[in-house]
C-alpha cells in the first residue's frame, strides 16, 4: 500500500448497468414530464414533493445498481474516508485517526443466514472502524494483511468464534508466497 490507498468493493457486474441507465432515464423522464406539463398549462400549482416521488424512487433504485463502496486511506496524514461513489459523485468525509492498535479479521452473520467476513482498524484501544466486507476470506485478510504491514501494526484472525488468534505475518507472508508458485 501507498501512502495514498483506496480500499473498493469488486466492480459491479456488468448487467447491472444497463438497469440502472434504465432507472435513471425513468427517472429523468419523470422531471422532463412534470416540467412539460407545468409550461403547457396554465395552471399555477406549486411544486410538490409527491410530483418527485417517482423520481425519488427510480433514481434511488438507479444508484443503488451502480453505487459502489470505497475506502480513501492517507497514511502520511492519519486519515481514513469512507465514500459511496455513482459514477463522479462521491459522498463521504475524511476522518482522522491515531494510536492503532490491530487489525482484525471476522465474520458476521447476515439476515439472510449467509457469512460476510470484514476488517476492521482497532485505535484507541477500543474503537474501530469497518475497513472492508467480502464474502470471500482470502480476499478480506489480504486486505487486512496490507493494511496491518503498512500500519507496522498486529493482525488478528478472528473468524472462528471464541478462538482468537494473532497471525504471525511472515510465516503467512511465505504460505501466500508458496501458494501463489503451485
Amino acid at each position: 500500500m501507498t501512502s495514498h490507498t483506496i480500499i473498493s468493493e469488486r466492480p459491479r457486474p456488468i448487467w447491472q448497468i444497463p438497469i440502472a441507465a434504465l432507472f435513471f432515464t425513468m427517472a429523468f423522464g419523470i422531471i422532463g414530464y412534470k416540467f412539460y406539463l407545468w409550461i403547457t398549462t396554465n395552471q399555477s400549482s406549486g411544486i410538490r414533493l409527491v410530483d418527485f416521488q417517482g423520481l425519488i424512487y427510480f433514481s434511488g433504485i438507479g444508484a443503488g445498481f451502480c453505487s459502489r463502496k470505497r475506502i480513501h486511506i492517507d497514511i502520511a496524514n492519519s486519515r481514513f474516508k469512507p465514500t459511496i461513489e455513482i459514477g463522479p459523485i462521491k459522498l463521504g468525509s475524511w476522518q482522522t485517526i491515531k494510536n492503532y492498535n490491530y487489525v482484525s479479521v471476522f465474520h458476521q452473520p447476515t439476515t439472510n443466514g449467509t457469512y460476510v467476513f470484514e476488517v476492521n482498524l482497532w485505535y484507541d484501544n477500543n474503537k474501530h472502524f469497518e475497513l472492508y466486507e467480502e464474502q470471500d476470506y482470502q480476499d478480506a485478510f489480504i486486505i487486512g494483511y496490507e493494511l496491518s504491514e503498512t500500519l507496522n501494526i498486529d493482525l488478528l484472525d478472528a473468524t472462528v468464534p471464541n478462538d482468537y488468534k494473532w497471525i504471525d505475518k511472515a510465516e503467512w507472508k511465505a504460505q501466500m508466497a508458496q501458494a501463489q508458485t503451485a
